[in-house]
């Protein structure tokens, strides 16, 4: 299956994405992040709304090899989660930037992702990983 980096997202070094739609921005892990796990047991997500603050850890992601905290892109309130992919978490594989995302949070300012990376600069990075 060939590595998929939308356009539409932005991404962090820590490889979760972001898709922003308005005030609403939907945050996940990117498929390359999910490859690296490998196979995932177990995903620790906050609550409706809870506060996310830029840069710090807002759950984890726990696979048969490895935990890793999940990091908050921007500072938001979490208006959704997805209830079905902790109740289900080997599914993040399937379909990480669609059926796989993790929460949706109400933003503060968009201008928090200016630092965040394009797909083609997230695609860079992550190949010279490869």
């Amino acid at each position: 299956m060939a590595m998929e980096f939308p356009d539409d997202l932005k991404y962090l070094d820590s490889h979760e994405y972001v898709r922003l739609d308005g005030e609403i921005a939907t945050i996940g892990i990117s498929a390359f992040a999910v490859e690296q796990l490998g196979d995932i047991v177990f995903l620790e997500l906050p609550d409706v709304n809870d506060e996310l603050e830029k840069g710090e850890s807002f759950g984890n992601v726990e696979s048969v090899k490895a935990v890793e905290d999940l990091k908050a892109p921007l500072n938001g309130t979490v208006i959704e989660r997805n209830d079905a992919i902790v109740e289900a978490p080997e599914e993040l594989a399937e379909d990480p930037y669609g059926e796989g995302w993790l929460i949706k949070v109400r933003i503060k300012d968009a201008e928090e992702l200016e630092d965040a990376l394009s797909s083609s600069e997230y695609q860079t990075l992550v190949e010279g990983e490869g």
